[in-house]
């Protein structure tokens, strides 16, 4: 009896065991399986997606540089990802593609005209310290799971900075993306962005308020945005300015994308993250021979990309009424992607004003691109970029279908040499001309 009810117990847990380990078995292959098909989706380029998380995007082309081609077919000198900030689930991948146009209808940033420094580190090798920059700790160009394209990682007590300096003048705007990260603790520190005039144009500026003058824009540990502008000389010792801006919606959260915007306007600086305008400052910099000239990013840790400085703000009105042409940089896209994203709705805006106080008038959207890529696949992107975009000035803007034609030319009409990322910023655009 002692030796049947033994056998009988023993089975019943090999039973038990066997199921539950099963079950982890199934719960671990989930998981690897939830995390192979977002590899593929981002080293591969092809939008197979995983099952509910992006509704609507049906298609997906690989934008491959032309050198590479015939190597990236044998498998050879692939770049792969040396990023440790891996998606967990589905739910953090598209964490920020939930975002639509119509939840920017306060938004009144409008990018400068003139793209005069463009970053996504497209030139770097992963792995590499990016060639446009300097450093007094570290950083890295790398790939991530979290969203496409390159990024410059950091994590570090010090500052990693342009190192030709910019020349800005009194109207113009920065843009930049931003992901936090955890540090080598574990913890997510935040981190610093800083604009400055420097003393050094070669080295290093210390301390805590460095160079001839600055703003510094702070997301701290627990994700909350703060601002800090000072002017190092007598005249304006006593005119800086700090403040923080408090809410849940302006906290940002760990492996999270965020798009900050600034706006200055000779001495009026304005701040926006995602829909949101965070800081507004009159006099920031009420002082004359204040020129900012160097970015610094510095003291935390993020991942970095699609840095855009632009200068002159657009006359959308003249160029388009009266030049008939109207060449437009404010309107943004993923890589490779045709949808149009929420940041651009302070452009559309714009034109769409234009448009409806003067309904006789009739446009036609061109598509441009960059060179980098297969040429035809280029030139369905921009094809299907100027429809989307024409989808948004008639949904959001009611503005009449019937008055808009659109037209894509891929990369066959550049205005710049695709020789490095600020040219190919200026060769991927969007043109409205009058008819």
């Amino acid at each position: 009896m002692r030796n049947s009810t033994y056998y009988f117990i023993l089975i019943n847990f090999s039973f038990i065991w066997n199921i539950s380990f099963a079950q982890m078995d199934v719960e671990q292959k989930a998981k690897d399986k939830t995390i192979d098909r977002a590899d593929q989706r981002t080293d591969e380029g092809i939008d197979e997606g995983l099952d509910g998380v992006e509704n609507g995007v049906k298609s997906l082309f690989k934008k491959k540089d032309k050198k590479t081609q015939d190597s990236d077919k044998s498998g050879q000198n692939k770049e792969t990802s040396t990023s440790d900030y891996e998606p967990k689930d589905a739910k953090q991948i598209s964490a920020n593609s939930s975002e639509k146009l119509e939840s920017y209808s306060k938004y009144d940033f409008i990018p400068g005209e003139k793209v005069i420094f463009y970053e996504d580190f497209s030139q770097d090798n992963v792995g590499d310290f990016p060639a446009l920059w300097n450093t007094n700790g570290s950083a890295e160009v790398v790939t991530t799971n979290l969203f496409p394209g390159k990024w410059m990682r950091f994590s570090c007590y010090e500052a990693i900075w342009t190192d030709k300096l910019l020349t800005l003048p009194e109207n113009y705007t920065i843009e930049f993306d931003a992901i936090p990260i955890k540090n080598l603790e574990g913890d997510m520190p935040g981190y610093n962005f800083r604009l400055i005039q420097c003393e050094n144009p070669k080295s290093y500026d210390g301390g805590a308020i460095p160079g001839k003058a600055g703003l510094n824009l702070n997301w701290n540990s627990s994700g909350n945005p703060f601002y800090r502008t000072y002017i190092n000389n007598d005249e304006g010792s006593e005119l800086g300015l700090q403040g923080e801006r408090e809410g849940e919606e302006y906290i940002q959260e760990f492996n999270k994308k965020y798009h900050i915007a600034i706006w200055i306007q000779k001495a009026r600086v304005r701040v926006y993250q995602g829909e949101n305008k965070i800081f507004d400052l009159p006099r920031a910099f009420s002082v004359a021979g204040v020129k900012m000239d160097r970015i610094r990013f510095e003291e935390g840790a993020a991942m970095i990309s699609n840095i855009r400085v632009a200068v002159g703000a657009p006359d959308t009105r003249s160029k388009l009424l009266t030049d008939g042409k109207l060449v437009c940089y404010g309107i943004y896209f993923d890589v490779n992607k045709d949808i149009v994203k929420p940041e651009s709705y302070g452009t559309l805006k714009d034109i769409a004003t234009v448009l409806t106080e003067n309904p006789t008038v009739k446009i036609k959207i061109i598509g441009h691109t960059d060179a980098d890529g297969v040429d035809a696949a280029n030139l369905d992107l921009s094809k299907r970029r100027a429809v989307s975009v024409k989808n948004e000035l008639v949904k959001t803007f009611k503005i009449d279908a019937s008055r808009i034609d659109t037209d894509g030319k891929g990369e066959t009409q550049p205005v710049a040499p695709n020789d490095n990322p600020s040219n190919k910023a200026l060769n991927r655009r969007v043109e409205f001309i009058k008819i």
